[in-house]
């Protein structure tokens, strides 16, 4: 019988989850046994899990599951160096070279687990079956729109708290523009065609601000890109691969711009393609931005778990995708399963020993 251990997650403003209590009951009908940990902060309260016919644990409580239990969560575990005997879901960001990779598939290899990275939960044709990606750009929007507003104080941005949904997002921020007395910034997104740039257009189209809109076709000469350089927001939504081009190089730092604040939402800085090389690590939700010039001033947004802004939007959207890959982990040898497991294993072998 196939048992999924939803975890609560332990890292600071992550207030999403991956399944709903539908989703639960769903999988229970499938003959599936489902443990949820309770959970302080989750925004899904634990009361409509036990409701489901879901088994609640204490907080934690993972390292302690059944050795057959698969454990699911969405952001990374705690960095405690402990080995992982489980098979675990998340995004694990360990396949590309980033920071921490390579200790997390110690930790994997070390306890005989394996990682099921929910990114590379993909069809036949490599097409992703679950993300987040919308929320990420709307989110994304939203903040790098605070770090503009907060600039126009003299300041940086400060820190930045979840919204209950978007609507309370949009009004507090639409107040906060307009009390700056400024006229509403131009934006630049690159990546507007797909799901990331798509949400972040749609959250500066409904502040009211100009959108100039690229897809792949207005960046395939390779640069350079003065016209980002020409607009106050540039917001990046596509995540690199080999062969992308570099939108902002240092260089374009010390020439004449308008630009003042960078969101970058793919925030790969750890990457070797990453197409905004003005900036060596990740933001967060207490410290949202990073100077990188001044005169003017340039700030560069780059949380790396953004939908955590609207974490009940983005967890019923994000569970609706995923809830008919979650019901084959009873064949966790084929399909999207066995995709993830060979991104693994083969990652796993080229870790030094």
């Amino acid at each position: 019988m196939t048992h999924l251990w939803v975890r609560a997650e332990s890292r600071r403003n992550e207030d999403r989850v991956g399944i709903t209590p539908d989703g639960v009951a769903d999988l229970i009908a499938q003959g599936f046994t489902v443990t949820v940990e309770d959970s302080a902060r989750r925004i899904l309260p634990i009361d409509g899990y036990a409701a489901a016919g879901a088994r609640i644990a204490p907080e934690g409580s993972w390292t302690a599951a059944p050795p057959d239990a698969i454990v699911f969560g969405l952001k990374e575990l705690p960095e405690d160096n402990s080995v992982l005997p489980h098979r675990h879901i998340m995004f694990g960001h360990a396949f590309k070279g980033q920071r921490s990779a390579e200790t997390l598939l110690r930790r994997f290899r070390a306890g005989g687990g394996r990682l099921y990275d929910l990114e590379y939960l993909v069809d036949e044709s490599g097409r992703r079956l679950a993300a987040f990606g919308y929320w990420a750009g709307f989110a994304g929007a939203a903040v790098s729109l605070k770090c503009w507003a907060a600039q126009q104080r003299g300041e940086i941005c400060g820190p930045v708290d979840p919204y209950p949904d978007r609507h309370a997002l949009t009004d507090a921020l639409r107040a906060e523009i307009d009390a700056t007395g400024q006229a509403r910034p131009n934006a630049i997104v690159v990546g507007a065609l797909g799901r990331v740039g798509t949400g972040a257009s749609d959250l500066l189209t409904e502040m009211g601000l100009p959108v100039t809109r690229w897809g792949s076709a207005d960046t395939s000469h390779g640069g350079p890109f003065p016209e980002i350089m020409a607009h106050d927001l540039f917001l990046n939504c596509i995540f690199a691969r080999p062969g992308s081009p570099v939108f902002v190089p240092h260089a374009a730092l010390g020439g004449p711009r308008r630009l003042t604040v960078i969101g970058d939402v793919a925030c790969d800085p750890d990457g070797p393609y990453n197409p905004v090389p003005v900036y060596d690590r990740i933001t967060n939700w207490i410290a949202p931005a990073v100077r990188v010039a001044d005169h003017p001033p340039l700030d560069v947004m780059a949380i790396d778990n953004l939908p955590s802004l609207l974490p009940r939007e983005s967890s019923l959207d994000y569970s609706q995708q995923l809830l008919p890959v979650l019901r084959q982990l009873d064949r966790l040898d084929t399909g999207p399963w066995g995709r993830a497991a060979d991104v693994f294993d083969t990652t796993l072998k080229g870790v030094p020993a």
